[in-house]
């Protein structure tokens, strides 16, 4: 009777232990800081586009990935996976569907190529997952597509190739002595989906200011010579050359230039290999100043008075890493900064907000979390603010609020000239007499 007794007992009591021990294993598991966000990230570490700013934009969006890997967002880990695009679109495809189905990853994020991005954004958002782009540019990507899962707080290419048209015809006068209707342009451009879109609003803005003209014409990144281009430009004779490419075909383009002597006044470039100074100069020489760029601000150029007072130390902490990462580079690349901040805004507003308002990090959550973002100006480190276009509207998931910038390459320093609101110092137009293109 006793050992029956003692028998019974036992198994109650393990049977307490076992309800016990699954109530804490329960609560183990519910517990938010064991909850994680698994977030697929796409770059391009070879082929082409690595160098021409792609694996820049990764090291600066894994600046910020790291950072939060170490801290947290309200309880959950964060576990980035990453994929190198190869600078191909299938590859960039291949390689989004992969990290989505297979890697079981809650987003993807990056994306440096237009080219990529376009379809790209097509089959994530077939598929009803979530997409964070921080780099490409092209309108086509969102227009009039009605996208409910993807979103861009990067400035679209429609206001790249406006802003630098508006930045010479302000400056036709004073600058080259001449009314635009009397300044000769050309509109040059690889024929991928970035820089036709860039071009398009290079062709507006032309229009726009009355420009003449003189040349439009698209072009492989990848084709092995240039030199037919560079002779219908210098039949063309213009004052200034609008050029949106990637690299090596900026420095084939430049160099072919050089060789059959070809001069203008000034030589306006569109973000993308235009953004690395470093392959610029090393392909160049001294023929890389005095270049133009346009690209969101440099994060270590913008105005930090009028910006986020809580902005200041994550760029701080953002170049020291760079500096571990690269020593001794002369500029620090815009493309790290559009990398780095565009990674933030998710991971430091949409991200929470997701959570805590939303209930989680699902597509719908997170979508409904990045349609709820309202940052001001100076809310960023690039300076502009995000509020994304909304369902219904012809952009919808495009960052309303954004902006480039137009910057000048002097003394292995870069410098804004345009918008005069951020300018730091006035541009040196039209290129000296005696350097390599001058056509003075």
């Amino acid at each position: 009777m006793r050992l029956r007794m003692a028998a019974r007992l036992l198994r109650g009591l393990l049977v307490a232990i076992s309800a016990t021990g699954l109530a804490v294993s329960a609560k183990a598991q519910d517990r938010p800081q064991d909850k994680k966000i698994k977030i697929g990230v796409v770059f391009d570490l070879t082929g082409p586009l690595a160098g021409g700013g792609s694996e820049l934009n990764y090291v600066g969006t894994k600046i910020i990935l790291d950072h939060f890997a170490k801290t947290g967002v309200e309880g959950y880990k964060i576990e980035a996976v990453y994929a190198d695009a190869q600078s191909k679109p299938d590859i960039a495809i291949n390689e989004s569907v992969r990290l989505l189905e297979q890697e079981k990853v809650d987003m993807v994020l990056g994306f440096f190529s237009s080219a990529q991005c376009v379809p790209v954004a097509a089959r994530v958002e077939q598929l009803k997952k979530f997409m964070w782009m921080t780099t490409c540019i092209s309108s086509a990507v969102f227009n009039e597509k009605g996208y409910k899962y993807v979103f861009r707080p990067q400035a679209s290419g429609d206001q790249f190739g406006m802003m630098t048209m508006d930045f010479i015809a302000q400056n036709a006068k004073e600058k080259f002595g001449k009314e635009p209707k009397d300044l000769r342009v050309a509109i040059i451009h690889e024929d991928g989906a970035y820089g036709v879109d860039v071009s398009k609003g290079n062709e507006a803005g032309a229009k726009k200011a009355g420009f003449n003209v003189v040349l439009k014409e698209g072009y492989s990144a990848t084709a092995p010579d240039l030199s037919a281009l560079v002779t219908k430009l210098k039949r063309a004779k213009p004052d200034v050359i609008f050029h949106t490419g990637y690299n090596p075909d900026i420095t084939l383009l430049l160099r072919q230039a050089r060789e059959q002597g070809l001069k203008f006044g000034a030589l306006m470039g569109h973000g993308a290999g235009y953004g690395v100074y470093e392959k610029l100069k090393e392909g160049m020489g001294a023929d890389a100043t005095y270049i133009f760029n346009t690209d969101p601000i440099s994060i270590w150029l913008a105005n930090q008075k009028t910006m986020d007072s809580k902005l200041a130390p994550v760029i701080k902490m953002v170049g020291e890493e760079f500096d571990k990462i690269k020593p001794g580079v002369a500029i620090r690349s815009a493309h790290v900064g559009i990398g780095a901040s565009n990674t933030y805004v998710f991971m430091a507003d949409v991200l929470p907000r997701a959570i805590k308002k939303y209930g989680g990090v699902d597509p719908e959550a997170l979508r409904k979390a990045a349609l709820d973002t309202d940052i001001p100006e100076g809310g960023t480190m690039l300076g502009f603010g995000v509020k994304f276009y909304g369902e219904g509207t012809p952009m919808a998931g495009q960052n309303e609020r954004s902006f480039p910038v137009v910057i000048q390459y002097l003394e292995d320093k870069s410098h804004v000239v345009w918008p005069k609101s951020q300018a730091q110092r006035e541009a040196v137009l039209p290129l000296p007499k005696g350097t390599t293109y001058s056509n003075q």
